[in-house]
């Protein structure tokens, strides 16, 4: 089994973990609303998704 010889330091592991941060959600206006709303989602307003009806609107 292969072991380190050395620690690691603090400086490489934090640069190992560099990738690791989240990004900032994306948004795209919707073209009948004109809100904005997540990319490949239903908008739980209206229902839609891809110009047609998925689900029934949410009602308040």
């Amino acid at each position: 089994m292969a072991v380190p010889k050395r620690k690691t330091s603090p400086s490489r592991r934090n640069m190992r973990r560099s990738h690791h941060a989240l990004g900032a959600n994306s948004y795209v206006e919707d073209k009948e609303t004109g809100e904005l709303k997540r990319p490949h989602h239903i908008d739980l307003k209206t229902g839609m998704y891809k110009g047609r009806q998925v689900i029934t609107p949410k009602e308040d």
